[in-house]
């Protein structure tokens, strides 16, 4: 009976125990005995009442045994635990603090928002009403014509017209010179004016300030093309004189000068002859735009006024004549080095065995020495005498220095030694002697094959034959000398 009792408070301190400390599923399930645990959620803590307030009952004493019959515990001889109380959820006090604060950052999250929200509105209000009220602008203003000049013209300044504008380019052009007020009234005069469509590429000089349609007849008239240069192929820097009629034959520099001037009357602005000769006569190369290729035949010329001989090409070029002589030397030669290259003149040579520079000076020989259709054979004596060692003995290298010059020169002035006279060196001239064609470039580049080492012009006609034979070519010489072609008017007593 004792030990009956001592199991069963000793099972009942246990079961008390597993319930206080304990939190598994046994605990919170049904146990073997059939007592029934609280079932709760595990988020709350629950409230007990204490021991002190709530006794466990005594326990009964346990029955007799009858018939030999064991005596069971039951629920009332087992004390009832004391009662878990579960408080409501309201009055969780870390739940509701917890609550109270994200329920503050969500309210202030909202307030944020909404701010955010009203500041971009009013920006993009800001953006729209900006925007309707330019639109309202262009379009009262596309009502009306667009901004004119009205004159009197200011005066010239000088706008290009590049390779392929078209008259939406060319007015904005006009427009940033200031010669009109709108590019739309430019475009609408240069409809109204078919001759916009001859209209080349180069520098023109127009009135500042001009109303649109004198702007356009102004552009499309003669006289406002500036800075335009023809070079003719065999031409010299400098102006020489026909011995036979005196008459002046211009130079390069003196063409450039002419197509340099600006305006008209006392207005009219040039850049003179001689400061085009003083310019081109700088130490500083770089300067004066000479390509690398020819800066050391350049650096040796003997004569600085001569040291841009050849440098500015045969053909039509086009500078802004508001420069200074040395930028408008510049563009010339930068632009004759671009079209000399272009016939492949750097990756020539392997014939020849002449450095571009070379080639350049020895195609100026053929320029002055044959007609476009023997080039290729004069091309090929020149390399033949190089070859050989042998003077070159050409006429056009005496008259180069000369001021009066004709075809057939005295035995004076072949005798006069000069870093340019072939009667007088062996070798080329120390630089080109004119401006050669492309096609003399190109036949210095590429010569005819052939054994040649002279030739004559034997007519007026300009008939030139070949020979590789000394006596046959003095039999020539004969022959040209009875043709009048190489009389010397100097031997005669003409000028």
């Amino acid at each position: 009976m004792t030990d009956r009792w001592a199991r069963a408070e000793e099972l009942f301190r246990q079961r008390e125990a597993d319930r206080r400390y304990r939190r598994d599923d046994r605990a919170w399930g049904e146990h073997d005995d059939g007592d029934d645990y609280y079932d709760d959620d595990t988020t709350v803590i629950p409230r007990y009442v204490d021991d002190e307030e709530e006794e466990p009952p005594t326990p009964a004493p346990p029955a007799p045994r009858r018939g030999g019959q064991r005596a069971s515990a039951t629920r009332e001889q087992v004390p009832r635990r004391a009662k878990r109380v579960q408080p409501e959820r309201s009055e969780r006090p870390g739940r509701r603090g917890k609550r109270s604060r994200v329920a503050s950052r969500k309210a202030a999250e909202r307030k944020r928002r909404r701010r955010t929200i009203w500041i971009v509105g009013g920006v993009f209000a800001l953006i729209f009403a900006g925007a309707v009220v330019f639109a309202g602008m262009k379009l009262v203003a596309s009502f009306g014509p667009p901004e004119d000049f009205a004159g009197p013209p200011g005066p010239l300044v000088i706008v290009q017209v590049h390779d392929g504008d078209t008259s939406t380019q060319i007015a904005a052009t006009m427009h940033d010179k200031g010669v009109v007020a709108s590019t739309g009234a430019f475009i609408e005069a240069a409809v109204r004016n078919s001759n916009m469509n001859s209209v080349q590429p180069g520098f023109y000089a127009i009135a500042s300030r001009s109303p649109a349609a004198q702007a356009v007849a102004a552009l499309v008239g003669k006289d406002s093309r500036v800075g335009n240069l023809v070079v003719s192929e065999g031409r010299l820097l400098h102006d020489q004189h026909d011995m036979s009629t005196g008459g002046r034959y211009d130079g390069i520099y003196r063409k450039i000068a002419e197509a340099s001037c600006i305006g008209t009357g006392a207005n009219q602005k040039c850049v003179t002859y001689e400061q085009l000769d003083a310019a081109g006569a700088s130490l500083d190369l770089a300067s004066l735009g000479v390509p690398a290729w020819a800066m050391q035949g350049v650096k040796d010329c003997p004569d600085r006024a001569r040291q841009l001989e050849g440098l500015i090409a045969a053909g039509t070029w086009d500078f802004d004549p508001s420069g200074t002589p040395e930028q408008i030397l510049r563009q010339l030669v930068s632009a004759s080095a671009k079209s000399y290259e272009s016939t492949g003149l750097l990756q020539s040579g392997a014939d020849t065995k002449l450095t571009p520079y070379e080639t350049l000076v020895a195609a100026s020989l053929v320029e002055r020495e044959a007609k476009p259709q023997d080039m290729g054979k004069v091309a090929r004596v020149i390399v033949n005498r190089l070859r050989v060692d042998q003077m070159l003995q050409f006429d056009s290298t005496v008259n180069y220095t000369l001021d009066r010059t004709e075809v057939a020169t005295t035995d004076a002035d072949r005798a006069q030694e000069t870093a340019w006279n072939t009667y007088a060196m062996q070798g080329l001239p120390k630089t080109p002697i004119a401006a050669p064609s492309l096609n003399a470039l190109r036949a210095m580049e590429n010569p005819e094959v052939g054994p040649w080492l002279y030739f004559v012009t034997v007519d007026k006609q300009g008939t030139t034959l070949f020979t590789d034979d000394y006596q046959e070519h003095l039999r020539l010489i004969a022959r040209a000398q009875r043709s009048g072609i190489l009389d010397s008017s100097k031997d005669s007593g003409g000028r």
